[in-house]
C-alpha cells in the first residue's frame, strides 16, 4: 500500500500577518517553511516598509524578498471602517494573527485581542513589540539597536578594552521573531486541548535579556559588569581566535582532554607541565600568559595548514568565514541551508534555508518567491464571498 505523504506540520493553518520589517516577518516566515498559510496584510500604494530598502534585485527588494517567501499578499487600509470588515471577515477564517505594531495601535483600530477573540473565540493573537504591552516604556519607539544596547548585549560585544559594538545580525529583532514562534506553537498545543485561543506578549527587551547567558550569572556572582573580550570566552580557556600565517582561527577547547589534545597538534607539550595550566580554571586565570603562548605557534602555519592538523587531533576548531566561506561550506550546502527563489524575470535569488529539519517537513531547494505588493488581494477576497463588483467598490474607495 502506497504510504500516505506527510503533511507539513502546520498545513492547513491560516495566519493573518499584520506585521512589518523584520521581527514580525521573520516570525510568520517560520510558520511559513513550517507550512502555514501566509496572508500578508498591507497598506496600499505603500506595502510593508522593507520593500524600499536594498540592495535591489530587478527592481524589488532583496531584504524583503528573503524574509516574505511563501506568503500571500492583500493590501488593505486598516484606517477604512470598509477595510476593517474586511479584516473581520477574514479573521472568521483564520487560526493566528500576528502583528507588530507599538502597543496600544491595535487597540485604536479595533482590531486587539480583546476585541478579535469576540469574532473567533479561539484566536491565537502574538504580539511582537521592542517592550512588550506592559510596563513604562511600553510604548517607547523601538530598533534593533535600541534594544541591543539596553538589553547589554552591546556591553559585552566587541574587543577588549574597546567600545561597545552592534552584533552583526539583527539580533534583537531576529531572537524576538523566533521566541514569537515558540510562543504561538505552545498556544497551538493549548487551544488543541481547550479549545481555547491566547495573546501572546514577545518584547525584543525581553528576549535579549533572555540570551544573556552567562553574562548574568557572571555580573550575580561579581558583582561586576561583564565587559567585551574579542573572540575570548569568558569562563572556558582556550577558547578563542587567534591569528595565523594568512587569517584566523577559532579553537575551542572546551575541556581538559581537548586541552591535551591541543597542546600534542601544536607540538607543545610543555604546557602540559606547568602548574599554571592544570584545568581550566588555572588556564583561565592564567590566560594573560598562556595566550601569547600559543599565538607565536598558531602564527607558524596558515588556518588551512591548522585545520588539518587539529581536524586530525579531534580538536573543535574552524576558520573564521566571510559570507562567500558560509555559501562554499560543504556542510551548509549539504543541509539544504542555502535555498533559492526564483522572480518573475527568471532570475534565482540565493537565501538561507529553514534550521529546522522535521521527517514530516519536506526540504525543498527553492521555495516560492515573496509576493508583489497585493499580488493575491482579488483571489483572498473571493475566496470569503466578495465579487467583482465589491471588489470594485474597495478599489474605488482606496481600501485595497
Amino acid at each position: 500500500m502506497k504510504k500516505k505523504k506527510a503533511k507539513a506540520p502546520f498545513e492547513g493553518l491560516r495566519v493573518l500577518d499584520l506585521s512589518r520589517v523584520l521581527a514580525g516577518p521573520y516570525a510568520t516566515m517560520m510558520l511559513a517553511e513550517m507550512g502555514a498559510e501566509i496572508i500578508k496584510i498591507e497598506m496600499p500604494v505603500t506595502g510593508d516598509d522593507s520593500r524600499h530598502f536594498g540592495p535591489f534585485i530587478n527592481g524589488k527588494s532583496g531584504y524583503f524578498s528573503s524574509i516574505n517567501r511563501g506568503k500571500k499578499s492583500i493590501t488593505l487600509n486598516l484606517k477604512k471602517e470598509e477595510g476593517l470588515q474586511v479584516f473581520r471577515e477574514l479573521l472568521k477564517t483564520a487560526d493566528i494573527v500576528v502583528e507588530n505594531y507599538r502597543p496600544g495601535t491595535t487597540k485604536k483600530l479595533g482590531i486587539d485581542f480583546e476585541a478579535l477573540k469576540k469574532i473567533k473565540k479561539d484566536i491565537i493573537y502574538a504580539a511582537c513589540s521592542g517592550f512588550g504591552h506592559s510596563g513604562p516604556l511600553s510604548t517607547f519607539p523601538a530598533y534593533d539597536m535600541i534594544v541591543q544596547a539596553m538589553g547589554g548585549i552591546m556591553s559585552i560585544t566587541g574587543e577588549a578594552g574597546g567600545q561597545p559594538v552592534r552584533v552583526g545580525t539583527s539580533v534583537g529583532d531576529i531572537t524576538a521573531a523566533l521566541f514569537t514562534v515558540n510562543g504561538i506553537s505552545a498556544a497551538l498545543y493549548h487551544r488543541e486541548k481547550t479549545g481555547e485561543g491566547a495573546f501572546i506578549d514577545v518584547a525584543m527587551l525581553d528576549s535579549q535579556v533572555a540570551i544573556l547567558e552567562n553574562a548574568i550569572v557572571r555580573y550575580v556572582t561579581s558583582g561586576e559588569s561583564p565587559t567585551p573580550l574579542g573572540t575570548r570566552h569568558p569562563s572556558i580557556t582556550p577558547f578563542q581566535g587567534f591569528t595565523t600565517k594568512d587569517s584566523y582561527i577559532i579553537i575551542a577547547a572546551g575541556n581538559d582532554r581537548l586541552w591535551e589534545a591541543l597542546c600534542r597538534a601544536l607540538k607543545r607539550e610543555e604546557l602540559l607541565d606547568s602548574d599554571d595550566y592544570k584545568t581550566n580554571d588555572l588556564r583561565t586565570e592564567n590566560h594573560d600568559k598562556l595566550i601569547p603562548e600559543l599565538e607565536k605557534t598558531i602564527l607558524s602555519k596558515t588556518t588551512q595548514e591548522w585545520m588539518d592538523i587539529l581536524s586530525d587531533a579531534k580538536v573543535p576548531s574552524s576558520p573564521i568565514n566571510d559570507v562567500s566561506g558560509v555559501f562554499a561550506n560543504p556542510q551548509v550546502k549539504a543541509r539544504n541551508m542555502l535555498v533559492s527563489t526564483r522572480d518573475s524575470k527568471g532570475k534565482d535569488l540565493p537565501m538561507a534555508g529553514n534550521p529546522v529539519k522535521m521527517n514530516i517537513l519536506e526540504d525543498k531547494s527553492t521555495r516560492v518567491p515573496a509576493p508583489d505588493l497585493g499580488e493575491n488581494t482579488e483571489e483572498i477576497l473571493k475566496s470569503i464571498g466578495y465579487d467583482d463588483k465589491k471588489i470594485k467598490t474597495l478599489k474605488e474607495h482606496g481600501v485595497i
